[in-house]
């Protein structure tokens, strides 16, 4: 085998041997990606499949004082619609945008297309995401994909100044992983895929 199919070989192995091992990691600590790092999982992330090349995506990266402000503006909200909160869910509100020391909120902006409809142009925000998770992975960093109610709420739509027919389509917490990394289950190819012939 010449060195340049041995080089192919290696690149896929290693390509397909992250995606595989790829996983969600939960507890998250400095350091977040360099700057340098950082233009490289975006880059990675602007590479998703676009149909028409509509470039559906918009990435607002938070770091320091912006997740403290993101955990006020979560606790206020939360307060409006619930009213008075308990203690404990003040802390709550304002402590979950600091599971990391870094944030990508993953917006779908949302066009007007007659060939491609809102929810391939918020898969393809989604699919953004997830070449930026494959990215961080390669760097030795960890990432949670992590949506829940606030994601669908119209005021924090309002907050990151997306229009109504916007979607947030996650906050992508990032840092160095921290703790243990859990087992992996693999699913049975034979329990999600059908072959037809």
């Amino acid at each position: 085998m010449s060195d340049a199919s041995n080089e192919k070989t290696n690149t896929m192995n290693q390509t397909i041997e992250q995606i595989i091992q790829r996983q969600s990691r939960p507890r998250l600590e400095l350091p977040a990606p360099n700057e340098a790092e950082l233009q490289l999982v975006l880059r990675c992330g602007l590479r998703a499949p676009d149909h028409f090349r509509l470039k559906p995506w918009r990435f607002l990266v938070l770091q320091g004082a912006a997740l403290i402000r993101l955990g006020e503006t979560f606790q206020a909200i939360k307060a409006k619609e619930l009213g008075e909160l308990s203690e404990a869910q003040v802390q709550k509100f304002l402590n979950m945008p600091l599971r990391a020391p870094m944030i990508i909120v993953a917006i779908a902006n949302i066009q007007e297309h007659p060939k491609v409809p809102p929810i391939e142009q918020a898969v393809a925000v989604g699919c953004a995401v997830q070449n930026m998770q494959l990215a961080l992975a390669s760097m030795g960093y960890g990432a949670m994909w992590r949506t829940g109610d606030l994601a669908f709420n119209p005021a924090v739509k309002e907050y990151f100044k997306a229009q109504e027919k916007d979607e947030i389509i996650g906050f992508l917490y990032v840092g160095t992983p921290a703790g243990p990394v859990k087992e992996l289950t693999e699913q049975a190819i034979e329990e999600a895929v059908e072959f037809w012939s």
